[in-house]
C-alpha cells in the first residue's frame, strides 16, 4: 500500500534513484528541491531535509506560509512527492496550491491520483475552500488526474516554465 512519507533522511537512497530517474528539471515540483539544493552528499541531503522540516513546521504553517512535503512511498520505495503550498501568494496563483510528481517507472499505477486525493484531504482540513492546480499543457496524464479529482480548467497561461493548464478544484 502507498503511503504519503514526510521527508526523511533514511530513504536518501531511495529518493536518490528516483531523483537519478528523472533527470533533472521542474517535473519533481512535489519535492520541493531548488536548484541550489545539493542532494547527492549525506550532508547536502540532510540540510535540503532540514529545510523542508522548517517549511513544513508549525511556525510556518501557523503563519500562512508554509508548506506540506510528502514522499510518496511503498516500503523504502520513493515513488514521487507531492507538496501542498499554504498561501494563496502571486507564486501559488502561477504554479498551483498542489505540485506532485512520480517517477517514470512507477507511473501508470494510479499513485498520482491518490496522492493527490490524500493531500486534497490535508487541504480541506486546512479550511482552504479551493485549490489552483497547474500542469504542462502536453501533460496529458496530469491533467486527467487532476480532472478526476475534479479539476476545472480555467485555461492556459504562460509561465516562465513555458504554458500550463490552470484547474481549480473545490473542496467545501
Amino acid at each position: 500500500m502507498p503511503e504519503l512519507t514526510a521527508p526523511t533522511l533514511h530513504l536518501h537512497s531511495s529518493w536518490l534513484e528516483a531523483h537519478q530517474e528523472w533527470g533533472p528539471g521542474f517535473h519533481e515540483d512535489g519535492f520541493g528541491l531548488s536548484p541550489s539544493d545539493e542532494v547527492d552528499s549525506p550532508e547536502g541531503f540532510a540540510a535540503w531535509v532540514a529545510r523542508l522540516e522548517v517549511e513544513s513546521g508549525p511556525e510556518a504553517l501557523d503563519a500562512g506560509r508554509g508548506c506540506t512535503y510528502r514522499w510518496i512511498t511503498e516500503g523504502d520505495r520513493v515513488h514521487g512527492g507531492i507538496a501542498l503550498r499554504h498561501a494563496l501568494d502571486d507564486h501559488v496563483l502561477q504554479y498551483g496550491h498542489i505540485g506532485y510528481g512520480i517517477r517514470p517507472s512507477s507511473r501508470r499505477r494510479g499513485l498520482a491520483t491518490w496522492a493527490l486525493g490524500r493531500i486534497l484531504d490535508e487541504a480541506r482540513a486546512l479550511a482552504l475552500d479551493r485549490v489552483p492546480v497547474v500542469c504542462e499543457v502536453d501533460n496529458l496524464a496530469s491533467a486527467k488526474t487532476v480532472e478526476h479529482r475534479g479539476g476545472i480548467l480555467e485555461g492556459v497561461r504562460d509561465t516562465e516554465r513555458g504554458p500550463v493548464r490552470r484547474y481549480w478544484i473545490k473542496l467545501l
